[in-house]
């Protein structure tokens, strides 16, 4: 009850952001395969609608819709599987770094240009006066 040996399952920082990354990236995967079953059974009842009720019959109105949704499926899964990859974590850090480091140099410049502008030299003489 009281030991010294205990066993903490403490899960590092490290360890947490690749389960976060896991659980986001599954979450995605699964909304996805229920977007893709989804389009199948829409499919069949476009079919259905055209053919067995005759709604629109003489035009073959569902290749249309069809193709429309098959396309944004198409944008889905580019979106989960290659945008995913390229725009991940590493490239959000990427770019924070990048952002964080030109507003670093841009303070600096700002901070040359108020020195030279104004030195601290020519101030604590003023006060001296």
């Amino acid at each position: 009850m009281f030991s010294k040996n205990k066993s903490t399952s403490e899960v590092d920082l490290e360890q947490h952001e690749f389960l976060e990354y896991a659980q986001t990236r599954i979450k995605q995967k699964k909304r996805l395969y229920v977007h893709f079953v989804i389009f199948l059974i829409g499919s069949v009842f476009l079919i259905l609608i055209n053919k067995i009720l005759k709604y629109g019959e003489p035009y073959d109105w569902f290749i249309w819709a069809i193709t429309f949704w098959a396309f944004l499926f198409v944008i889905h899964a580019f979106n989960v599987f290659f945008t995913q990859k390229f725009m991940g974590k590493a490239w959000e850090r990427g770019q924070r770094e990048k952002l964080v480091l030109k507003q670093r140099h841009r303070i600096a410049e700002l901070q040359k240009e108020i020195e030279t502008d104004f030195p601290l030299t020519n101030i604590n003489k003023k006060k001296d006066l």
